[in-house]
């Protein structure tokens, strides 16, 4: 009966056109309030104010454009206007009762408060509603069916909740189930409160109203009105959304890649391998993993700084990004501070070589920095799947391998893993571990090699020499645990350890004797070594010229002008600097003009074929003649033979070491031997 009641009304008493329109709006609005408040419930701090506001404004000016459109369409048997307080009223009710029910619905401060949000939702409804109603001024008797009544505040209330119940469950119906229950709520109390109205005309009232066109316009400008400030919450959502979008893609990258080099991060490259292997044994084929590790970075970031290493790694991933062929698989990511992992697949060995000659141009050329050349480099590891792994994580570790092997020979070319690896790795490890046990147990011990006069045989000093007394494999030389010491970063104590021992010992000599202690690369970049030179000599009373201290070209090659720096200040304290290794490497006549060296030290290895290479000897005839230009001493390493040491005489060279000369020999051997006198006893 009520269900005809309500019908009767709606089809018999309004004018359905602008029902329609009235229903259009209803849901419009409710989609609208129902997709801000799901931007109400994810928002935090200050926008979650922004967003309730803008919730509560587009759901009430919603439901009070519907009720207002609607009323304008009832159709009455008397004449009837509105009063514009109460109208105004109504408005300001539905606003503020919305707010503090959408407010309360988007707290989770406790259970029930979503709930509890519906009813005072649903309550603004009614309350609007009657409001309005109150507003209607008609001439007649106003009479209310009291069912109805009770029938349409009951429906905004348990409407109203079921709407924010279904807004605040997750899931992406929510928004949509939200909207379609608040729009029933309202279009409910509405239509179900219309058929609880009557008004019993009086008998001088006409029977039929006719509505005017300046009602229709009215409508109209109320429906528009509604749609603009609802479209403009509309656009608001959808500009969040957009701007939500972009934030994730923009955090979905930030997690997947380096910010600095602008490559793939280690997660990423991860996620790429694994799709890369399920690829490979789905078409039975092929990759390669190359593992980088630049060979010079921790030297950059020490002698230039930090932001001279960022912009290193920001070029290197500028070049290694544009050298990647997608079409062949090829992936490069940045996996550590200056470790990279790339991978292709193995279509063919050219195209495989191709992209690893692509990987050593991108590396090795060299990059400009405000007003130097810096020249990264790298060591090159590669492993074969399925060739040198049945699973992902001994390819990595396969690749891992041959890169330290790479990074041990110090060639440029890459190194291919080979099965090998993995025990000489293993026996590198142990000895590694060793190696420190041994500093710490006193396992070192210094040997001296004694340095001559040529044409006459005297003594001129001695060169100090560490050597390693293994308890289980004997005497172990430098040349295989010293670069165990440059890689773990023992070599600063080591190298400190050396220099303390022998200028201690050395100044108990009774002979003034020279002392020559060799400076590690690491050394000269990693410590301030002019201070610590300057320490141990006041520490031990050595008188500063009777140090000296050798050093290869490659230690200071790469920051010329901090090495002038540093040498000048050893230089400055009384110790003599001698260039070891002297015709390999850079070997720069450039570098004994502006270096202050006292002493050229020619390298061991062309004495070792002197004998048969006419051109080795006229290199060492150049040398020779170099040094005196420079007015720099020569000294000659490795001299074995009479044979050599007869040409040496013959070409003027004046300083010589080699077993010919003297075996290294511990300071007990050469006390005993007469060689070197001591203050006091030994």
């Amino acid at each position: 009966m009520r269900r005809m009641r309500v019908v009767g009304c709606i089809i018999g008493q309004h004018d359905l056109g602008l029902v329609c329109v009235a229903i259009v709006l209803c849901i419009s609005g409710a989609g609208v309030t129902a997709s801000l408040f799901q931007h109400a419930l994810r928002a935090k701090n200050n926008q979650w104010y922004a967003w309730l506001f803008l919730t509560s404004l587009s759901g009430g000016i919603a439901i009070w454009c519907t009720h207002f459109v609607a009323m304008l369409g009832y159709v009455g048997n008397t004449p009837a206007r509105f009063d514009p307080l109460l109208t105004s009223i109504s408005l300001l009710i539905t606003v503020f009762g919305s707010t503090i029910g959408f407010m309360l619905a988007t707290c989770r401060f406790a259970r029930f408060l979503p709930e509890l949000g519906g009813v005072t939702v649903g309550l603004a409804i009614v309350a609007m509603h009657y409001t309005g109603m109150l507003a209607y001024r008609v001439q007649g008797q106003t009479l209310w069916n009291v069912p109805c009544l009770v029938l349409s505040v009951l429906a905004a209330i348990v409407l109203c909740v079921l709407a924010v119940r279904a807004g605040v469950r997750p899931g992406r119906w929510a928004s949509a189930c939200m909207a379609a229950v608040l729009a029933l709520a309202v279009l409910s109390v509405h239509f179900i409160g219309m058929a609880a109205y009557h008004v019993q005309a009086g008998s001088s009232v006409m029977q039929s109203m006719e509505h005017s066109e300046d009602t229709l316009v009215l409508a109209a400008a109320i429906a528009i009105m509604s749609f603009l400030i609802l479209g403009g919450g509309l656009v608001s959502g959808m500009i969040d959304d957009s701007s939500r979008a972009e934030s994730v893609e923009k955090l979905r990258r930030m997690a997947l890649h380096d910010t600095l080099t602008g490559l793939p991060n280690r997660l990423n490259f991860h996620q790429r391998l694994d799709r890369e292997l399920d690829w490979a044994r789905e078409n039975n084929g092929r990759l390669a993993l190359i593992g980088i590790d630049l060979n010079r970075f921790k030297e950059i970031n020490d002698l230039r700084g930090h932001s001279a290493g960022d912009e290193v790694l920001r070029i290197l991933g500028w070049r290694l990004r544009g050298l990647q062929n997608n079409r062949s698989g090829e992936f490069i990511a940045r996996t550590g501070g200056d470790e990279f992992l790339a991978l292709c697949r193995v279509v063919s060995t050219e195209q495989t070589k191709g992209f690893l000659h692509r990987l050593e141009e991108a590396l090795f050329k060299p990059i400009r920095f405000e007003d130097t050349e810096v020249r990264p480099g790298a060591s090159l590891g590669v492993a074969i799947w399925p060739d040198h792994a049945a699973d992902k994580e001994t390819l990595i570790n396969n690749a891992d391998l041959a890169m330290y092997r790479a990074k041990a020979e110090r060639g440029r070319h890459p190194c291919f893993y080979e099965p090998s690896m993995d025990e000489k790795v293993r026996i590198r490890r142990k000895l590694s571990a060793d190696l420190r046990q041994a500093v710490e147990t006193g396992q070192l011990t210094i040997c001296y090699q004694v340095q001559r006069v040529v044409a006459t045989g005297e003594i001129r000093g001695y060169e100090a020499l560490v050597r390693w007394e293994h308890p289980t494999q004997g005497t172990i030389m430098p040349d295989d645990f010293i670069p165990l010491a440059e890689e773990s970063d023992l070599i600063l104590q080591i190298g400190e350890w050396v220099l303390r021992c022998v200028c201690a010992e050395a100044v108990q000599w009774l002979q003034p004797y020279t002392v020559a202690v060799n400076l590690s690369g690491m050394q000269f970049v990693h410590s301030d070594i002019a201070r610590i030179v300057a320490n141990i000599l006041k520490e031990t009373g050595l008188p500063p010229q009777r140090l000296e201290l050798e050093l290869t070209e490659s230690t200071f090659i790469a920051d010329q002008a901090r090495a002038l720096q540093v040498l000048h200040q050893i230089k400055d304290m009384g110790v003599s600097l001698a260039l070891d290794d002297f015709g390999t490497g850079y070997s720069s006549l450039d570098t004994l003009r502006r270096f202050p060296f006292d002493r050229i030290k020619i390298d061991r290895s062309f004495f070792g074929v002197m004998q048969t290479s006419e051109h080795t000897q006229a290199i060492v005839r150049a040398v020779l003649a170099l040094g005196r230009a420079f007015g720099t001493s020569v000294m000659a390493e490795g001299i074995e033979t009479a044979e050599q040491l007869s040409m040496l005489n013959a070409a003027g060279c004046y300083e010589a070491q080699g077993f010919l000369l003297g075996r290294p020999a511990t300071l007990a051997d050469i006390v005993k031997n007469g060689q070197i006198t001591m203050n006091g006893a030994l």
